[in-house]
């Protein structure tokens, strides 16, 4: 519940302070006194849009401060989800608008995103105002009232979130889907390219040794006629062999003599062997070259089919080829690897559909249970409110898919009077009907939600006389399980707050501000007696006053 109230520097406040209790309180003031300013500045700690507007004085920040208590309202889990400091006894929310315009929120000192902060102030505190009656237009809130009062919550959250699981499934598969089919249009050219590289057999390093053997068969002949005239210079008479036999003869006799005569006929001799080996070399590769004219034509072949291969897919070396074939396999790969996950994903989704198809029944079943009662309840409440033979009925529609919310919608149905047609709610009911139904719902679903705290804002314009006092007898009611804080003009309702507080204004020669106070006995009945006279107040005015607080 909300404990204390801070506002400074905001519209006609310059600097407010006020504490709040647990039960029902009402604020009375006159019309234009700024009950709607300090609404307004709750508003902020609640999320609500900051407007630079606002600021009293435009060179100093506006700040809004709210002291809340939250026992048993099991917040721990926020408070951890969103690193924020936990005091399981009280919290404060804070909002700061600087003169730059720039708007600030803060829970227990800590700067937050704005949408936390708001996230944090629904769970404790409602701000019920005349246009909240569209409310009651919303086909979501009619629904989600009777989920509230058949206590649904969790079975809502468990449905919602797998639901959502559910959707972002279909989503990825769409997505699987839009991409295997333009995966598809790829994959014959993709299998071409692949099929064409296979056939080749590539085998890396082999466009070297096919172009160095067709160079030696290329020039077979030239080869041969070079080899066999350099082994003519070995081997015939007075050949390069015989001068190397006759100059290591020469110097046999003497190389014993000299260690630099033994080098340098150690030297020839080596060499002759040498030219010996080589004469044997010359002969085996002349025996065995030949001009193959088919070994040729096989090699071009082969070659051309290697080069045309590099021309077309810009590489300029077999290892490359081999490299873009294992591409187009992996291309291959992935498609028939992204059919199976297709195929596991539409599984998941059947079973998950299937898990959502028996949450939705259940729902549907716990609301049709609770449809009744809730009507009931509804009946009896706004019959007390001045409409004896109204008639209210929750109509459930069955949808055709399964939505974020169930198979189903909710429509109110509603005929204030005897004898007239029953038709939708918002469409038939007066202003001053939507407020007092969407008064006599909010009353339920207090009970049934737990929220600490709610402010009614002047819902019983319209109203007089003994349906505003059974109005105050249900904020009553409500506020024995929560905080109830009612802004009104009526004093039935008035009379009938624990506490109660006065906004009021004073104006010097410079400046108009607003205030508020907390008032007690004698001045409650004085405050009570102006809302009961049109202009002076009268004793009668009075006694009245008086009679509805000893009521």
């Amino acid at each position: 519940m909300l404990k204390h109230l801070t506002i400074r520097n905001y519209a006609l406040i310059e600097s407010l302070e006020t504490e709040f209790n647990s039960g029902f309180s009402v604020i009375t003031g006159e019309t234009g006194a700024g009950k709607s300013i300090i609404l307004g500045a709750l508003g902020l700690i609640l999320g609500q849009r900051a407007d630079l507007q606002s600021l009293m004085d435009k060179n100093e920040k506006c700040i809004v401060e709210g002291l809340f208590s939250i026992q048993q309202l099991n917040l721990e889990n926020f408070f951890t989800a969103n690193n924020l400091d936990f005091d399981p006894e009280q919290s404060i929310l804070r909002r700061e608008i600087l003169p730059s315009g720039k708007s600030r929120a803060f829970i227990n000192d800590t700067p937050v995103n704005l949408n936390i902060l708001k996230e944090l102030a629904e769970k404790l505190i409602d701000i019920h105002s005349q246009n909240k009656v569209t409310l009651l237009q919303d086909e979501s809130f009619q629904l989600s009232a009777l989920d509230t009062f058949a206590g649904l919550d969790y079975q809502l959250n468990l449905y919602k979130s797998l639901f959502g699981e559910f959707t972002q499934m279909k989503l990825e598969l769409a997505g699987m889907i839009r991409r295997e089919s333009e995966a598809a249009r790829e994959q014959e050219f993709y299998r071409f390219q692949f099929e064409e590289l296979e056939a080749a057999s590539l085998v890396k390093g082999e466009q070297e040794q096919l172009e160095e053997e067709l160079k030696l068969l290329t020039h077979a002949g030239e080869i041969k006629t070079r080899l066999s005239e350099a082994g003519n210079l070995l081997e015939r008479e007075q050949g390069a062999l015989d001068l190397m036999k006759e100059i290591i003869a020469g110097l046999k006799p003497v190389k014993s003599y000299h260690s630099e005569i033994e080098n340098v006929f150690g030297l020839f001799e080596s060499t002759f062997y040498d030219l010996k080996e080589a004469s044997n070399d010359i002969a085996r590769v002349g025996e065995r070259l030949e001009v193959e004219p088919a070994r040729i034509n096989e090699l071009n072949n082969r070659l051309a089919i290697i080069y045309q291969l590099q021309q077309k897919h810009h590489t300029d070396s077999v290892e490359g080829l081999l490299a873009i074939k294992n591409d187009y396999r992996a291309r291959l790969d992935a498609y028939t690897s992204l059919n199976d996950q297709i195929n596991i994903l539409k599984q998941c989704i059947s079973d998950v559909f299937s898990k959502l198809v028996k949450q939705a029944d259940e729902i549907s079943h716990q609301r049709k249970m609770a449809k009744q009662p809730f009507e009931k309840e509804v009946i009896s409440l706004i019959s007390g409110l001045g409409m004896p033979l109204a008639q209210f009925i929750v109509e459930l529609k069955t949808l055709p898919e399964l939505t974020p919310a169930g198979r189903e919608h909710a429509v109110f149905l509603f005929n204030a009077n005897k004898g007239g047609e029953i038709q939708e709610l918002a469409k038939v009911a007066s202003g001053g009907e939507l407020s007092r139904v969407l008064l006599a719902i909010k009353s339920i679903l207090a009970a049934k939600k737990m929220l600490p705290s709610i402010i009614f804002d002047e819902i019983d314009s319209g109203v007089s006389g003994e349906v505003a006092g059974k109005m105050g007898s249900i904020m009553q009611m409500m506020a024995a399980k929560m905080q109830v804080i009612a802004i009104t003009h009526i004093p039935q309702i008035a009379a009938r707050g624990n506490y109660h507080f006065v906004v009021y204004k004073e104006t010097s020669d410079t400046q108009t501000r607003t205030f508020i106070r907390n008032i007690h006995q004698e001045e409650r009945i004085v405050e009570i007696a102006k809302m009961l006279s049109d202009t002076t107040i009268t004793l009668p005015a009075m006694e009245t006053a008086k009679e509805l607080l000893k009521n």
